[in-house]
């Protein structure tokens, strides 16, 4: 299970929202490249940034200093937050962002991400499943769709999408442990590659979501607030992983 460390940038700032309210916004930090660097230098490999005026407005203000980041830190990359259409995702993957969330995009046209994925491969590809009341969310997470969590994924899972980021939005920036059983029921649908995001709070979090066949898990609040540490987080992965290779021998 891969540690993906969050930083959501808006106006060029980390910030965090509960339950992705921009009224209720807290900032961590004015300096997004000095957070990357120590997760960086923490052991991390990959980086989860949200650009939060692009989510919100489809501009995205952000970039710039996203790329940046990726070049500082040497960080693979896995950029969400106002991707709308097929030229922007060309255009990022092309200059050397690993991986693209797409929200927004993939509820008002899944043709275009049926052809993202065939043109660019699976890998480089995730749906945000961004679930309030167990409906999919676009536009930010404030429009509301007629999609339910299963159907949309069912939806998506038709066109060749591989990777999903599910985020209960009622437990995002609350520290309130994440959906196990939304996880489940997405694992029962056979969706291979799913990121958990929202609601991890502690270490015993992540023991929990351990038991659950995931790609990763996304990391933020409890970052900043010091729950725990990232150092600790990776830490209790490898020995996750070095346990299984012994189970296996």
């Amino acid at each position: 299970m891969v540690i993906y460390p969050a930083i959501d940038l808006k106006e060029g700032k980390v910030v965090r929202l509960k339950q992705g309210d921009f009224q209720q916004k807290t900032v961590y930090s004015d300096d997004p490249l000095a957070v990357a660097a120590d997760y960086a230098g923490s052991g991390a490999e990959w980086l989860h940034i949200v650009d939060l005026d692009g989510a919100k407005s489809g501009e995205r203000k952000n970039i710039k200093l996203a790329k940046k980041i990726r070049k500082k830190t040497g960080l693979k990359i896995q950029l969400g937050g106002g991707i709308r259409s097929l030229k922007e995702i060309n255009e990022l993957l092309e200059v050397g962002f690993e991986r693209l969330v797409l929200g927004t995009l993939a509820v008002k046209d899944k043709d275009a991400v049926a052809e993202a994925v065939n043109s660019h491969g699976p890998e480089r590809i995730v749906v945000g499943l961004d679930a309030k009341n167990g409906l999919i969310t676009s536009g930010g997470w404030q429009e509301v769709s007629q999609y339910s969590l299963l159907e949309f994924s069912e939806l998506m899972l038709e066109v060749g999408v591989k990777y999903f980021l599910y985020t209960d939005i009622a437990r995002d920036g609350m520290l309130t442990g994440p959906d196990l059983q939304g996880l489940a029921k997405l694992a029962e649908l056979k969706c291979t590659e799913i990121i958990a995001s929202g609601g991890v709070s502690s270490l015993a979090n992540l023991k929990k979501l351990n038991e659950y066949p995931l790609n990763g898990v996304i990391i933020g609040q409890a970052l900043y607030q010091q729950r725990f540490t990232l150092s600790e987080a990776l830490a209790l992965q490898s020995k996750k992983q070095e346990k299984g290779d012994l189970d296996v021998i």
